[in-house]
């Protein structure tokens, strides 16, 4: 099976010693088989990120040096304000003093920005604002870079060489984002774009962003929207030459058939700079079933995206 023309392959973990990313690691595999990572953004649209440096276990804030008594609550209150919560520690500093920094991070379109601040206990994350009320708002892009080895080997193993070089000013390590298998994976926020088998140092992914364009061949899609608009964007931007971070937003999403069917179909219309886009979507499960992470105990299918522009061309 070839590799899909809009997404990309990677030779090996830039950095790691010969040996060490076994051919059985699930981010191998998904190369071999040529997996594509469009459409597998997160829905997540608002995050709290959680300085704590040391090592993190399969559940990242409970297995840590975290507050084991605030934990529980920290993680009720994310849960019911739809809120993703997510380690993160310096590249290379993991067991240095944390600055006990945080962060709340809104990357809902028109209102994305970043604020950090410091916390005297971990205690006060339970009550403080998450609303960009408090804290000192950045203006740069940050690049969280899953390097979550306890969740799955292949994030650390790819994740943590990539966060140590990656040339830009504001980069991290995070705990888990989701689709071990594309490692490296990295959440570029404010905006919440999702990058999978980003290879060598990532100066491509950054120097793109820093000219508030998404750099199209590692693009997993934009958190928080729907995957089928996540499959519209990615056709159109290839088609239509639009990278701009702003471009291309959802107008409209129409369902064509049932959800839960085994071939989904969508009609998806986007805001292009002439007018309407309008995009026929359609979704299947893979031809083959696999392990999808490297702690996966059964194989799984994943979804392909089919995308074809009906207007807007």
């Amino acid at each position: 099976m070839s590799t899909p023309a809009d997404f990309c392959r990677v030779a090996a973990a830039p950095g790691l010693p010969a040996g060490r990313l076994d051919p059985d690691r699930c981010s191998v595999q998904a190369l071999v088989r040529g997996d594509s990572g469009v459409a597998t953004a997160s829905p997540a649209q608002r995050w709290l990120l959680v300085e704590q440096p040391g090592p993190w276990g399969v559940e990242a804030l409970t297995q840590s040096r975290f507050d084991p008594a605030v934990a529980p609550r920290l993680a009720h209150r994310a849960r019911i304000e739809g809120v993703r919560l997510l380690l993160v520690r310096r590249p290379g500093d993991r067991l240095a003093d944390s600055q006990r920094r945080w962060a709340y991070v809104d990357g809902r379109p028109g209102v994305e920005g970043v604020w950090w601040s410091v916390r005297e206990s971990d205690a006060e994350l339970v009550d403080v604002p998450w609303d960009g009320s408090v804290g000192e708002r950045a203006d740069r892009p940050l690049y969280l870079v899953c390097a979550h080895g306890g969740h799955d080997a292949c994030c650390a193993l790819r994740g943590r060489p990539l966060a140590r070089t990656m040339p830009a000013d504001d980069v991290w390590e995070c705990s888990h984002l989701g689709g071990c298998r594309f490692a490296s994976n990295v959440l570029v926020l404010p905006h919440g774009f999702y990058y999978g088998q980003v290879p060598g140092d990532g100066a491509e992914l950054v120097e793109a962003h820093a000219g508030g364009r998404v750099a199209l061949p590692w693009l997993r899609g934009r958190s928080g929207l729907p995957a089928p608009v996540q499959a519209a964007q990615h056709t159109a931007r290839a088609e239509l030459s639009l990278l701009g971070v702003d471009d291309l937003l959802p107008r409209d999403v129409r369902r064509l058939t049932p959800a839960g069917v085994e071939v989904e179909r969508w009609v998806v219309t986007l805001a292009g700079p002439d007018g309407d886009v309008v995009t026929k979507v359609e979704s299947r499960p893979s031809e083959d079933s696999a392990p999808l992470t490297c702690r996966a105990v059964h194989a799984a299918h994943g979804r392909t995206w089919h995308v074809r522009l009906l207007s807007g061309v």
